[in-house]
């Protein structure tokens, strides 16, 4: 009996660990199209953070955090606190597009706060670990 219980959490930490690395790809993927849209001052985002009141700077400072974080969810030890800031970043985004009446437009970064959420939690131990590391 303690031998499938041990297999059973070992798949089950293998299954956990699979899904983690799946939403990773999906993060990195959303927010590097996300970053390159502000990178390339594409009208739209031009418009959307004129429109926020954040202004170019704004569009630039968020694109590049949004691709230093794609970049960091391919780097395990840098994972769980890119994670972490990508909840931060939502948060603001949602609390900013519900500020300007955005509406519905709120679902989208609400989704991927959650799903960045599910990454940073589920990726605990190495941001505990990295802070433990700095922590000295």
């Amino acid at each position: 009996m303690t031998s499938s219980t041990s297999t059973a959490t070992t798949n089950g930490s293998r299954a956990g660990n699979i899904a983690l690395w799946t939403l990773q790809v999906v993060l990195a993927a959303v927010y590097a199209f996300s970053a390159f849209g502000k990178l390339t001052a594409e009208a739209q985002n031009v418009a959307g953070f004129e429109a926020m009141g954040l202004g170019m700077p704004g569009m630039y400072i968020i694109g590049a955090l949004e691709l230093a974080g794609a970049i960091a969810m391919f780097i395990p030890r840098l994972t769980g606190l890119a994670a972490l800031c990508f909840v931060l970043l939502m948060i603001g985004a949602v609390t900013i597009t519900l500020a300007i009446g955005g509406g519905v437009l709120v679902v989208m970064p609400a989704v991927v706060g959650v799903l960045a959420a599910i990454v940073a939690y589920g990726r605990r131990d190495s941001t505990k670990a990295l802070a433990a590391r700095f922590g000295r």
